[in-house]
């Protein structure tokens, strides 16, 4: 049976000011709709029920993500005491699969993703919960046709077509995982037609992460174990913060993915897929006026083009003579920044700690 898994436990940071530590990325709704975690959820359609999700965050979050997400029961939002990137939150929710169902194949995906149509995206996870099913040791990703040389994205370098593929969906074994390339190496990747950015998403058996977990990171896998036996019993929330807090953090990737010696496919996503990881992917979502312009908000533009202008309420933002800015007003805090500086964003939040300014963080 399906389970579905949501990670929902990253800061956002490059999309500061909007994006704060009590609301980061996923709670916000960039594009005047839905929040993303909302959207997260709502895409599963009904193909997995509400009572087998299982969202893992901070601590922090966990009352704003049950506020977002009234569906669940309160025991479906776990939150995490301290930040161990994703294999550790991958482990806790096989353990959780497992305690409920020892046959669970589990959904995982990223909170903070924008997908379309959902249709696609269900269609492309039942493929995938069927090649899971149909044999043993078995790991499916979904891997997205580059547009461009990206050196933000891990690659996945295809192999040969899988043979027990539907004809409706490109399925591929896994030669390999590439970590993000430099320019150069991104822009070969893509000449060839042989590698996807990853998406980060994955279909598996609970067992099957589990014992590779167990496998590849013993030290991890005996942490996570004393958590899964304390599962259901009344000293699991002391258990569970001891023991999470003593794990290193490792992603999924380097603890899993590059080292797995089962079985790896890679489905050739047939929806359309952005991860939605800095103030540019604005554009993308929202779209661009005559002068490419994205705006979102009240806005009065003089000379102005290819900005992007974010306001939130009727706060009005005016501007003159400005090209290719990143605009973003916030009640406490307002963002001016040249697209071409875009990266420095996400040092600001570590700049307002050194000046003691928390409260903007």
């Amino acid at each position: 049976m399906l389970y579905a898994v949501i990670m929902a436990g990253g800061s956002g940071t490059r999309f500061w000011p909007l994006s704060r530590e009590a609301r980061p990325k996923q709670l916000l709704d960039l594009t005047g709709e839905r929040t993303m975690i909302q959207q997260t959820l709502d895409r599963l359609g009904g193909l997995i029920a509400d009572d087998r999700v299982l969202v893992v965050t901070n601590r922090a979050l966990v009352p704003a993500v049950r506020e977002q997400l009234p569906q669940l029961a309160p025991g479906a939002v776990l939150g995490e005491p301290c930040r161990r990137d994703t294999a550790p939150c991958i482990g806790l929710s096989a353990a959780f699969a497992l305690a409920q169902d020892p046959d669970a194949v589990l959904v995982v995906m990223p909170s903070d993703h924008v997908i379309q149509p959902e249709h696609a995206f269900r269609d492309a996870i039942k493929h995938a919960g069927r090649i899971v099913s149909e044999g043993e040791n078995r790991i499916v990703t979904f891997g997205i046709r580059p547009r461009y040389a990206a050196e933000i994205y891990g690659y996945i370098e295809r192999d040969a077509k899988a043979a027990n593929d539907q004809a409706t969906l490109n399925t591929y074994r896994v030669k390999s995982f590439h970590e993000k390339p430099n320019a150069v190496r991104a822009a070969e990747f893509l000449a060839t037609d042989r590698f996807y950015w990853n998406s980060g998403i994955f279909v598996w058996r609970a067992d099957t992460i589990w014992n590779a977990i167990a496998r590849f990171e013993p030290a991890m896998a005996k942490h996570l174990g004393a958590i899964r036996d304390a599962i259901g019993k009344p000293d699991f929330p002391a258990v569970f913060e001891r023991e999470f807090q003593a794990m290193n953090g490792r992603s999924i990737d380097f603890a899993v993915m590059e080292r797995f010696d089962g079985e790896i496919f890679v489905v050739e996503a047939p929806f359309d897929w952005d991860d939605v990881g800095n103030w540019p992917a604005l554009s993308r979502l929202v779209g661009e006026d005559d002068r490419g312009n994205t705006i979102v908000g009240k806005h009065l533009g003089i000379e102005t083009q290819g900005c992007i202008v974010r306001s939130d309420d009727d706060h009005l933002i005016v501007t003159v003579g400005l090209d290719d800015c990143i605009v973003v007003h916030t009640p406490d805090a307002t963002l001016v920044a040249r697209k071409s500086h875009e990266e420095q964003i996400r040092k600001v939040v570590a700049s307002l700690r050194e000046r003691g300014w928390d409260e903007h963080v």
